[in-house]
């Protein structure tokens, strides 16, 4: 049994991986998109950690740049650590993202909901993902199952080892098994 779960997990890994090769960029190399999609992370006393600053930061360059014309944050407005929405737009802001290029949804709880709700609600078909690089290959994988022509823009982390390892042993371990089984079952996301 246990031949099966490993053989499940490495292949669930190899496919994902395989689903994002040659997309993941730089801001510097990044293709122009309507939409940056940037993934919601805990906060910690309404503002964002190192990783989701991470991700905001380089946000905030792709508008600058020009590679993106709008925002979506997508986190979970009720997380447990707050209002992840809230805290996203307002440092957006305080880089310079003008409010009205933000556009919010407080109800992508998970990865697979964001880009479900990507889809459905805000009808979006070609995008940048932001998000750290072991969160990348799933989001994008994700999104091209959709129907989101996507490509990843990694961001950096100023993060402790220690976290990083855990998110990525996290990824590798059930995240992205987790994703090839949302992708053959297809659940609706929590909130329509």
């Amino acid at each position: 049994m246990a031949g099966v779960i490993g053989a499940g997990v490495v292949g669930a890994n190899i496919a994902v991986k395989a689903a994002a090769r040659g997309r993941i960029h730089t801001v510097d190399s990044a293709p122009s998109a309507p939409v940056a999609i940037v993934l919601g992370a805990r906060i910690d006393n309404g503002r964002p950690m190192p990783m989701l600053a991470g991700r905001l930061d380089t946000t905030a360059a792709l508008i600058e740049a020009g590679k993106a014309q709008t925002v979506l944050v997508s986190g979970d407005g009720n997380g447990t650590s707050g209002d992840e929405i809230a805290a996203m737009t307002q440092y957006l802001i305080e880089r310079g993202v003008p409010r009205d290029r933000i556009v919010e949804d407080p109800y992508g709880v998970c990865t697979y909901d964001s880009i479900v709700r990507a889809s459905e609600k805000f009808g979006i078909e070609r995008a940048l993902v932001v998000t750290q690089r072991f969160h990348l290959s799933r989001s994008l994988a994700l999104c091209g199952a959709i129907g989101i022509d996507a490509a990843g823009v990694e961001a950096e982390c100023d993060c402790r080892r220690i976290t990083l390892a855990k998110n990525l042993a996290r990824e590798w371990l059930l995240s992205e098994p987790k994703a090839i089984l949302d992708l053959a079952l297809r659940p609706r996301p929590a909130v329509g």
